[in-house]
């Protein structure tokens, strides 16, 4: 049976985790005298940017929980999903002997945590679909490895990972399993979320920066055991979500109705490039798509790319990633980009 105290690093299992002046405080009060904040207020429009934030973000968390049937205590907020892997990742492998696993291509963020942090990232190729190999799973799964990751759907490529492979690895492997599922509202596929309550091991990251429109705030979410929660918040700075960010997500979820047509928005939007795309001469496959993007096959990544620049388009070239040779990566714009985009496309000549 899976323990999250089985894995996680002895030194975090014993340290003292930071006391802000906000633990230590619980109830009401009227004067605040004992953070060394500034009582004057504050020189930005809103007063409360003189207080440290709830190092907690528990009015955040209680909005998101109903909308996602989870408990609060489930609920881990990051600056982006980035801290969240970061801290995973610090949380349970020891620098210079354990490692993390993942599965190529995929979001580059495992890489960079994995180095930052001096633990050892392999990597397993994906198929010619972008799934994965389970049977190149075999003597790559060590000891000391600690944590998988698995982005569905995936990015660069767009698709959702097979269920059944995802549900495989996390009945046989001992560690962590990390399903990020940035991109999943836009995804014919329910959340791995519903199935927390099956699997001790299993953590899934979403995001407000793609469907939710809120990039600029940098707010992920984990979700994982109350246990799991508990080490993250141990181990997080102490007040890592600043006080806009968590009046700005209310806001947004206060206004959760409109998301379904923000995102049936954008899968339109996706459809009509999906169903433009291959008619170019230039392009060669339009890759299946479950996100707010697509990979794209052209005859010539790297002139391609060039020639939308100068024209003022920002698209992705992803013709270095394993298995994405010639490969453009296309985020899905408003309607009036998209057509833009088939536009200058169509005057494209070699």
């Amino acid at each position: 049976m899976f323990d999250i105290k089985n894995i996680v690093r002895a030194n975090i299992l014993v340290m003292k985790p930071y006391s802000s002046a906000r633990d230590e405080f619980k109830g009401e009060a009227s004067i605040f005298i004992d953070a060394n904040e500034n009582n004057l207020g504050s020189l930005a429009t809103n007063q409360n940017f003189n207080r440290y934030p709830d190092p907690y973000q528990r009015k955040l968390k209680e909005k998101i929980a109903p909308l996602k049937e989870v408990d609060a205590n489930q609920i881990f907020l990051g600056n982006g999903s980035d801290e969240a892997i970061d801290l995973l990742i610090r949380l349970v492998c020891k620098p210079g002997s354990d490692e993390v696993l993942s599965f190529s291509p995929t979001y580059g963020m495992y890489d960079v945590s994995a180095n930052l942090n001096d633990v050892a990232l392999r990597q397993i190729r994906l198929d010619e679909n972008f799934q994965v190999q389970l049977n190149k799973l075999q003597g790559q799964i060590h000891a000391n490895t600690k944590i998988i990751f698995l982005c569905s759907p995936n990015n660069p490529t767009g698709n959702l990972l097979n269920p059944q492979s995802i549900e495989y690895i996390l009945k046989i492997f001992n560690g962590l399993v990390v399903i990020d599922e940035a991109y999943i509202d836009f995804a014919d596929q329910p959340s791995w979320i519903t199935r927390l309550g099956e699997f001790p091991n299993l953590v899934v990251m979403q995001t407000f920066s793609k469907a939710w429109g809120l990039a600029a705030l940098r707010l992920g979410m984990a979700f994982a055991s109350p246990e799991i929660i508990n080490f993250l918040n141990k181990i997080k700075p102490p007040y890592n979500i600043n006080e806009a960010t968590q009046l700005l997500a209310l806001e947004a979820l206060e206004r959760a109705d409109q998301l379904n047509g923000m995102v049936s928005e954008i899968k339109r939007g996706r459809a009509y490039l999906q169903d433009t795309l291959p008619k170019l001469a230039q392009v060669k496959k339009v890759y299946p798509s479950n996100a707010n993007f697509m990979l794209v096959e052209v005859t010539d990544a790297n002139k391609i790319y060039g020639y939308l620049l100068d024209k003022g388009i920002v698209v992705r070239n992803r013709t270095t990633q394993p298995g994405c040779s010639n490969c453009l990566r296309i985020t899905v714009g408003t309607q009036a980009e998209n057509e833009k985009l088939i536009q200058v496309l169509e005057n494209f000549s070699d």
